[in-house]
């Protein structure tokens, strides 16, 4: 999970054009984990509101909070603590996301964390960041992210918007649909070859069709095509 390859500790890493990463698209899964968001206004409220999504255990610290914030923590959803950051507060984290204007923070921030090597999200400065967040697209169980390696943040918000139209109730009950017809084939198929072979001709299948048909009738499907 450590994504801290190049950090110098003190000082911020700046990186020239030619020196830019290319971001590996990775999934993590922060369920339960403690996501520490240090800020509390708008975009710390974004940050808190997207990692709730994905189940994660969210804890903001700030001397103040928006009133979202301080509601989502008046219903145990996350914790909040109104103060400034502390060194040590970060201990516990999976990831660090510093949402503060106040750059001696957010440096402050970062060289904590980078001592004990937590992958850390400063706002609005991908030069000092250990990952940056994509745009999300979460409808069901399809997650689309999107990403211009932090060169045009607005420009992907338009491509997720752009793509956003096209993912349709058809195609998270396809996702459904699917998922439903592999676990049916774990369970009653046990040679690996036959059901990859079945699920080959399925996912040749027309996407509509699948919707249309059902699991029910898929699963008919299916079983006329086991040996």
């Amino acid at each position: 999970m450590c994504l801290l390859k190049n950090i110098r500790v003190g000082s911020r890493h700046l990186k020239s054009d030619t020196d830019r990463h290319h971001y590996y698209p990775l999934f993590l899964d922060i369920t339960g984990k403690e996501c520490l968001i240090i800020g509390g206004g708008t975009v710390a409220e974004r940050k808190a509101t997207m990692l709730l999504k994905f189940n994660a255990s969210v804890r903001v610290i700030s001397p103040k909070a928006t009133k979202k914030l301080i509601h989502l923590a008046d219903t145990g959803r996350i914790s909040l603590t109104l103060r400034k950051y502390r060194s040590g507060d970060h201990e516990n984290a999976a990831v660090i996301f510093a949402c503060t204007d106040d750059r001696d923070a957010n440096r402050l921030v970062r060289e904590n964390a980078a001592m004990q090597r937590i992958p850390v999200n400063v706002v609005d400065k991908p030069e000092e960041c250990d990952f940056i967040v994509p745009s999300i697209i979460k409808k069901g169980d399809v997650t689309i992210a999107i990403s211009t390696s932090g060169r045009a943040p607005m420009a992907s918000k338009k491509i997720r918007q752009a793509i956003e139209k096209t993912i349709t109730g058809d195609c998270v009950g396809y996702i459904r649909i699917m998922g439903a017809i592999r676990h049916y084939l774990l369970k009653t198929v046990p040679e690996k070859k036959v059901r990859r072979d079945i699920m080959k001709f399925v996912g040749s299948m027309d996407m509509d069709e699948i919707v249309r048909i059902g699991i029910a009738g898929m699963k008919r499907i299916v079983d006329s095509r086991i040996p």
